[in-house]
């Protein structure tokens, strides 16, 4: 191998050591009995999960993340693929302004965003909680799955819904028996992605709450009070959720980079 391969391979190497540390260092620290986060690690203990779980606000929190994370998938999903199944058909100028119209939240500064929808919230009269929350996250979720399942669409051939109507079926009958068979991994890989970024949303859910709170409200609140390896707990359940979530829809649109 070449001195220049070597050395490509080795900042490589050093820059994937760098990125995978911190993660490591992470789950090492909810295991720890040590209160502070420091080395050396005095042993290896579960206390801090039983502790975490027995925290009082940790029950709520959770609930509430999986509400709101499994309705803005359920409703994000819905919308978004009927929108991208109205722009599928139209002509390509309107198709590419209207899908940049839709994707103009996400191109927004999160603190941007969460201001923007508390003053339009505050404006109307409502009163912040969990709907608020939920069609915060459906403005940044929705874009995503629009833009999968344009992008799915792009190759669709409308033959097949063609000859569906041709036989008799009626436009949801084709929908439901021809198209959404065919786009179904689409739609599905959309749908875990919008869940995954509405569980580890944390500006926008800031702004939009008001007295309630999530999973990362939650360990935003205790940081405030101080540093125990229950916050590394907590960031651990969340990233393994996350990932989880990601990996799942990635895999379910066949994902190939």
């Amino acid at each position: 191998m070449r001195r220049g391969g070597i050395l490509w391979h080795g900042f490589a190497g050093l820059v994937l050591l760098f990125m995978l540390t911190p993660l490591f260092i992470l789950v090492l620290f909810c295991f720890s009995r040590n209160a502070l986060l420091s080395f050396p690690i005095a042993g290896f203990t579960l206390d801090w999960f039983r502790k975490l779980f027995e925290h009082p606000q940790f029950w709520p929190s959770l609930r509430n993340s999986l509400i709101i994370t499994v309705t803005v998938g359920v409703v994000s999903t819905v919308a978004g693929t009927m929108a991208a199944l109205a722009t599928a058909r139209l002509r390509r100028a309107w198709s590419i302004s209207l899908t940049l119209l839709v994707t103009l939240p996400v191109m927004l500064p999160p603190l941007m965003l969460g201001v923007a929808l508390l003053s339009y919230f505050a404006s109307i009269g409502m009163r912040l909680g969990l709907p608020t929350v939920i069609m915060s996250h459906l403005v940044f979720t929705q874009p995503f799955v629009v833009a999968i399942v344009a992008a799915r669409m792009a190759s669709f051939d409308h033959a097949a819904v063609e000859s569906a109507r041709d036989l008799g079926a009626s436009r949801l009958r084709a929908f439901f028996n021809v198209t959404l068979p065919i786009i179904r991994p689409s739609v599905i890989g959309a749908a875990l992605i919008a869940m995954a970024l509405s569980l580890d949303d944390f500006v926008v859910t800031l702004f939009t709450i008001g007295g309630g709170s999530t999973l990362p409200i939650f360990m935003w609140g205790m940081l405030r009070k101080g540093v125990d390896p229950t916050i590394n707990v907590i960031a651990v359940l969340l990233m393994l959720l996350s990932i989880g979530i990601s990996l799942v829809g990635l895999r379910a649109t066949r994902y190939r980079g």
